[in-house]
């Protein structure tokens, strides 16, 4: 039996192996691949995580001078390339590798893509435009998402416990695969179909970026922004983010925090209800006091037991405003009455009856004057004209003729001389009482004093 002086401590064994993997020459600089696991941001620290890929894993360091070199945010399911060394971990016997440097491998293009279409959807609004308000009491929950895993049975969990009245909707979607994307676009389309949906989460577990790639497809993306319903995302871990995360109206980092946000809590309502109605009940029964208070301060207010004071004030207005209305009346009155007699004088000195019996007694007055003018005037004419009479009788050739004179006409002409005459022709002899007709036989005519005679 060996003595126990030859026996290794594991201590000694331990730094033993350790000295082996700092003097080899192939592990002082390995370049190695592989998937990160057991991820979680230590701000402001060293980095521990694990690398794997489908048939080993292995625990990797980064200290914070490296990590802070590193141009992409390290999260869980990632494909890198790192370069770093083996070394032993002598507190717990376990090999691991610190990482010195780390990239991205085979994503990269995936992730400039993904850099590329959020720009591109960014500078078009999709991002920024407004989100449409999830309903607070639902009716009716679309769910895009596999038929089958943890994340259905999550959703109708988390649905049930919170808001059984709400009905569920499973519409069966490839949430990964070159065909997932055309999937996710017509079931929108169905949903938005349908038209009796009030909410639509898409849903589906973490990934590395190649499981999440069909949530970072523009014409999903545009799917969302055109939907009409309301939409919850929730795709992949709390740190990962789609761009159907940017463009849903409302992003839950899980499927349980999904149906949260979709659906009330009925314990939440339950003892909403309960609060408010304490709270109304507290508030009736103030008022009511408060009511009570007042009624009493009423009843026994000096209205109720001397209430004919209430009045007194009125009355004695009343009786001011009568006074001075009944005063007001009879100024009225008698301004009315003296316009009355003004108007009834006015009226009387213009009565068309003594107007009329003016006018008659001054149509008499005129009248006799007017006769006694005409009288006279009748009479001076009278006078004239018998004096014009008179000077006319004694002109009158037939005053003349009365002392023996007459005049001859012939065919109705004054006959002036005897030249206007002719023998044997008959002519007119006026005289005072009568007319002769007389036979001219001879004419004589006197010239100078001398006679001669025509046979």
């Amino acid at each position: 039996m060996q003595n126990s002086a030859d026996y290794l401590s594991v201590t000694t064994l331990t730094k033993y192996l350790k000295a082996k993997f700092e003097r080899d020459p192939y592990l002082e600089r390995v370049y190695l691949v592989g998937e990160i696991s057991n991820f979680r941001l230590r701000p402001n620290g060293h980095q521990y995580f694990s690398l794997k890929d489908d048939h080993a894993k292995i625990n990797a360091v980064m200290f914070k001078s490296a990590f802070q070199k590193v141009r992409f945010a390290p999260k869980e399911g990632l494909k890198v390339l790192v370069v770093g060394r083996i070394s032993l971990y002598e507190a717990s016997g376990a090999y691991q590798i610190y990482v010195e440097h780390m990239e991205l491998d085979g994503v990269g293009a995936l992730y400039q893509a993904l850099k590329e279409l959020q720009e591109k959807l960014a500078k078009e609004g999709l991002f920024a435009a407004p989100k449409k308000p999830i309903p607070l009491f639902p009716k009716k929950i679309a769910v895009l998402t596999s038929p089958s895993g943890a994340v259905i049975r999550d959703i109708i969990t988390t649905l049930d416990r919170r808001y059984p009245l709400v009905e569920l909707d499973l519409y069966p979607t490839l949430v990964q695969g070159n065909q997932a994307a055309d999937n996710i676009v017509k079931n929108i389309k169905q949903v938005e179909a349908a038209g009796d949906v009030d909410v639509m989460i898409i849903a589906r577990g973490g990934g590395s970026i190649e499981d999440l790639w069909p949530f970072n497809e523009e014409r999903v993306a545009r799917a969302i922004f055109a939907a009409k319903t309301p939409v919850i995302s929730s795709v992949g871990h709390e740190t990962d983010t789609t761009i159907a995360d940017l463009v849903a109206d409302l992003r839950a980092p899980t499927p349980t925090a999904a149906a949260e946000l979709a659906v009330p809590s009925r314990q939440e309502i339950l003892s909403q209800i309960t609060d408010r109605r304490a709270r109304l009940v507290r508030q009736m029964q103030k008022r009511l006091l408060t009511e009570e208070e007042r009624l009493q301060k009423i009843q026994t207010a000096y209205i109720f037991r001397q209430p004919e004071r209430l009045y007194e004030g009125l009355s004695m207005r009343v009786d001011l405003a009568k006074n001075q209305l009944t005063h007001g009346f009879r100024q009225i009155l008698s301004q009315k009455e003296k316009r009355v007699q003004h108007n009834l004088e006015r009226f009387r000195q213009f009565d068309p009856t003594l107007q009329v019996s003016r006018f008659q007694q001054k149509n008499a007055l005129l009248k006799g004057q007017l006769f006694q003018e005409v009288r006279l005037l009748l009479n001076a004419k009278t006078n004239a004209v018998g004096s014009r009479i008179q000077a006319l009788d004694l002109m009158s050739p037939l005053k003349t003729m009365t002392r023996g004179f007459a005049y001859v006409t012939k065919n109705e002409k004054i006959v002036r001389t005897v030249q206007d005459l002719a023998l044997q022709e008959t002519v007119e002899m006026h005289f005072a009482d009568g007319t002769a007709y007389a036979e001219v036989k001879q004419i004589k005519e006197e010239k100078n004093d001398e006679s001669e005679s025509i046979l």
